[in-house]
């Protein structure tokens, strides 16, 4: 049995509202957003949650001198296809990309995500 089960994910950004939006868009999730605080959820109850933080410093990718901490992995079916649409939303891609299965980008606050393919 299970000690704990999976409610939330929260990351701490400078615009919570603003972030929800973008990962909402991203998966097709619905935001809802309060003072400081937003959330997305999909139909089956996954959420992600963000949190506003004052005085946030984005992680640096690929330096570590404010190392990533975290980041999430989303899959879509062709990479080429979807990095418009993620630029489009306001992801910036940076010029290091170690991999070929997986492009990564940096979310509107600075996060890194990576796009990858089965």
């Amino acid at each position: 049995m299970a000690i704990a089960r999976y409610p939330s994910f929260v990351i701490d950004c400078p615009d919570a509202a603003a972030l929800a939006t973008f990962y909402g868009t991203l998966l097709d999730w619905p935001v809802k957003a309060s003072d400081g605080w937003a959330e997305i959820r999909d139909t089956t109850g996954q959420c992600i949650c963000f949190q506003q933080v004052e005085d946030h410093t984005p992680p640096q990718w690929p330096g570590q001198q404010v190392p990533q901490q975290m980041h999430l992995d989303v899959m879509v079916e062709d990479l080429d296809e979807a990095e418009p649409q993620v630029l489009a939303l306001g992801a910036t891609k940076p010029e290091h990309q170690p991999g070929t299965s997986f492009r990564v980008f940096l979310d509107p606050a600075g996060h890194p995500f990576c796009l990858c393919v089965d």
